[in-house]
Order: C-alpha cells, then structure tokens, then sequence
C-alpha cells in the first residue's frame, strides 16, 4: 500500500447519452435512462481509483460553500472511505460539467470551473498533507501549481497529467511539465506522432517516464533511463459504455503500480487492464476495480 497525494479538481458531474454525432437540433429528446449525475472531477476520480486499490490518499481540492453541492460532494468521498480534511469550501460554487457522448464512446465534455482558476491552495496544509506520502499527484488546475516547486524541493516523486496538449511552449502546462518525473497526455492533438512527441519532450523538459494515451490504440510508453519509447496495446476486458474517465484510471493505476514496485513497464500493462475494465461504466468515477481484482483480471489478459 502506498502513500499518495492527490491535488486535483472534484466537481458535481451529469452525462447525457445521445445517439451521434454532430447532435441535430430537437426541442424536446427523452434519453431514458441516458442521463445521470454524479459526483465526478480528475482529481476525485484519482482519489477514489487509489482508494478502491488499497492506497492511503491525502486529497487536496477546492470546493464551494454552495450547501446542496457541497454537502454531496463531502457526503459522497465519506462513502468511498476518501477523507475530506484537506478538502476546503473556499470557493461560492462548486465546479460543475455536463459530458456528452454516445455508444460508440464519443463525447464531449463541458466544464464549468466556476471561480476556482483564481483560488490558490494553502501551502501549510499541503505541506502537513505531503509529509508521508511516497507520491504527489498534482492535477493541472490552477491551485495545483503553486504546490509544484515545495513538492520539487522536498525530493518527492512528482506526477501530472496534462490531458490533451498540442505544444511544447504551451503557457498554461508549462510548469507542470517542467516539474513532473511522471508525465501523462492524451494524442488526440499532439502535432507530431506520438513517438517524435515523447521524444520532443524528453529533450526539452529531460522527463523520466511519459505515457500517452492513444485511445483503443493503447498507450505510449518512454522511459528515458532506458532509452525506450514503445507501444502497449489496448485490451478487452467486457464492453465499452463511456471512455470518459479512461485516461484518469490509467493515470491512477500507473501510480499505484509504480509507487510498488518501480517498473514502468509492468505499471502501464496492469493501468491498460484497469483502464479497459473502467470504461465499462458511464459514470468518470465509476468501474474501478480492487487490487484483488485487478491481479486476477491482470492474469487472465496476459498469462491466458
């Protein structure tokens, strides 16, 4: 069992299931049983995927002092045994976002980060928070960013996510991908192929482990101790209802694997597997599968 911090957005999520892409104009659509909500957000998701896997997760978030909002949210991390005490009320509102997708696992997603952009987050607590933890999982959102120099100088491993990027200079990821010894990104805007990509980052940031989702393709792997970049592929494990959430499984399975045993290699094959499993699920926090599970399920796709 490791110790990990988790810096990251928790907001109040609903999806709505609809049959295609581009969606054409209706006034009225009765999606029965299409649309849920829930209690969602990376870095919830993160908290309560480390959770369900045995670790020990310090959370450290911002929401709002809205009373039906925030009350679910506190209420919701009690029932997955995540400890709220670093979850601070110091925003009006608590995030929200509405995604939309369809059965073939399109979607597209709406956040509304209300004014949590403007909000830093105490660094007294986030110092009490990271003091045992072997990992710190420090989301890209804004109040994540103060947290990264302290984390760098307090020698601990340091992993981000910075989602879908299509440049090296971008301005808002910069810190993050300057700072982590982890770093994880989607392809879908990348303007190189992924493999030209990891190296391109590699050289200007000497960042020791990459991973980029590549979506039904698998992932992408670059160790740069090893000098390896190299392909995982997907895997099947039961049908696909929402791939939102996907990249956040893999993320937080990577780290609890990692945090184990060090090898990059056997933690991105075991995150394939969890990932796979996840999408299973609608809901972003939803589909996760225990250690146990995940060992079992880790066997039958690879020594089967």
């Amino acid at each position: 069992m490791a110790a990990i911090l988790v810096s990251g957005l928790i907001n109040i999520e609903t999806t709505l299931r609809i049959a295609e892409f581009p969606l054409a104009y209706n006034p009225v659509n009765y999606p029965f049983n299409g649309v849920q909500t829930s209690v969602s957000g990376v870095g919830y998701n993160l908290s309560k995927a480390l959770t369900s896997l045995g670790d020990q997760v310090e959370f450290l978030s911002l929401i709002g002092s809205d009373e039906f909002a925030a009350e679910v949210v506190r209420k919701t991390l009690n029932q997955d045994g995540v400890s709220d005490h670093f979850v601070l009320s110091q925003v009006d509102h608590t995030a929200q976002s509405v995604i939309i997708y369809t059965a073939n696992g399109q979607r597209q997603i709406h956040v509304d980060l209300k004014d949590i952009q403007e909000k830093t987050y105490p660094l007294e607590l986030f110092a009490k928070a990271a003091h045992n933890c072997d990992v710190l999982a420090l989301c890209n959102i804004n109040f994540s960013r103060a947290l990264l120099a302290p984390a760098r100088s307090a020698g601990k491993l340091v992993a981000s996510d910075v989602h879908t990027i299509d440049s090296l200079d971008d301005a808002y990821n910069q810190d993050f991908m300057k700072a982590a010894d982890i770093l994880f990104m989607s392809h879908e805007r990348l303007p190189l192929p992924p493999e030209e990509w990891a190296r391109a980052v590699q050289s200007r940031f000497h960042t020791p482990i990459i991973v980029i989702g590549l979506g039904e393709a698998g992932c992408l792997l670059a160790v740069k101790s090893d000098g390896y970049v190299g392909r995982i592929p997907a895997v099947q494990t039961r049908p696909v209802l929402n791939t939102i959430g996907a990249g956040d499984a893999l993320f937080s399975v990577f780290l609890h694997e990692y945090a184990a045993h060090r090898d990059p290699y056997q933690a991105l094959r075991a995150a394939v597997v969890f990932a796979s499993y996840k999408i299973g699920a609608v809901s972003a926090a939803d589909g996760f599968l225990t250690a146990g599970e995940l060992e079992n399920w880790c066997r039958r796709v690879y020594e089967d």
